[in-house]
């Protein structure tokens, strides 16, 4: 079992992080219009290389924007290693690469923790199970990770998203368990909790275990209070802008990244409201991908109501900046 320190990155202040600082993506995983809706790969490793060589400090796949539940073992294994190959054909394969994973069961979720190492994965970004949500209190759920903890090659992150665990929390209690536990480096709040980010940097130094925020429309308050970065599906279509906001905390200028904060908010939304199959049209558009490409893996249904595409695309607020920087 690794430490966290096997994981530590340098920035620039010298500080050492047990998970890489910055903007991380959860990659959108692009399928065909096939019967059996298989990966896309020409629009996959498009994707990819857009990513990876607009500056991005980690990719994410498979996490929820991913559509993590609607992948196999081998695809998810392909996926990683053809974000890999790209990461190296654009001179940056040392990227790190964090997978995630559904699991129904603690023996599920460690054996995908096997498989994420022999992928090439950095670190694993685990759930709580939760189809027994009913049986799983405070102590099951730190169990759950202690062990899962104890038995991966790589580090953990622990992703706290009650809204598809049904309603399971990992609270500042169990987080403050946890992130004692050498094996696991930090934690993605898609809970929202920025009080959570605050108790973290009271108890923890950030080289054992940090907190990063679920979204980019509270990344500058959550960074005011000692988060280190954000997972955002934002960055799928606008990298760049999400890169300059964090690195214009980073240097001081605070009150510049308010603001762009309060500009990228508004797209922040268009992306929340308009859920994964809204997120998967609006970037396909954008981007110019074939629009066969952009729906999810049924049963997620399909983004064809164009009041609601209208809406999203109005949303996408932040082109100019993006094509400035």
């Amino acid at each position: 079992m690794p430490s966290n320190e096997s994981f530590a990155n340098d920035a620039p202040n010298g500080t050492l992080y047990s998970f890489p600082p910055g903007i991380h993506v959860p990659s959108l995983t692009w399928f065909g219009n096939d019967k059996n809706q298989e990966i896309d790969w020409e629009v996959q490793d498009k994707h990819f290389e857009f990513l990876i060589s607009n500056g991005l400090h980690g990719i994410v796949i498979a996490g929820t924007n991913g559509e993590a539940a609607t992948l196999s073992s081998a695809e998810k294994t392909q996926l990683v290693q053809r974000c890999r190959k790209t990461a190296q054909r654009l001179g940056r394969g040392d990227l790190p690469i964090t997978i995630g994973g559904v699991a129904g069961s603690t023996r599920d979720a460690i054996r995908q923790t096997v498989e994420a190492q022999e992928a090439g994965a950095n670190a694993y970004l685990a759930l709580i199970p939760s189809y027994f949500h009913f049986a799983m209190d405070q102590t099951a759920i730190t169990s759950f990770f202690q062990e899962l903890a104890d038995a991966s090659p790589i580090p953990i992150v622990i992703y706290n998203f009650p809204g598809v665990v049904a309603g399971l929390d990992v609270n500042s209690e169990i987080l403050d368990i946890l992130g004692k536990h050498p094996n696991i480096a930090a934690v993605k709040l898609t809970c929202g909790g920025i009080a959570k980010v605050s108790r973290i940097s009271a108890s923890f130094n950030k080289s054992d275990f940090c907190a990063l925020a679920g979204q980019s429309d509270w990344l500058i308050p959550a960074m005011s209070v000692g988060a280190t970065g954000c997972i955002t599906g934002v960055a799928n279509l606008y990298p760049k802008t999400c890169v300059e906001m964090y690195n214009l905390y980073v240097k001081g200028n605070h009150a510049e990244a308010s603001a762009l904060q309060i500009k990228l908010s508004q797209t922040e939304w268009g992306f929340g409201k308009g859920g994964i199959n809204g997120t998967k049209y609006v970037v396909g558009y954008k981007r110019d991908y074939p629009l066969t490409s952009v729906d999810c893996r049924r049963p997620y249904p399909q983004y064809t109501s164009e009041e609601k595409r209208q809406w999203v695309i109005n949303q996408m607020g932040l082109d100019k900046i993006e094509a400035g920087l």
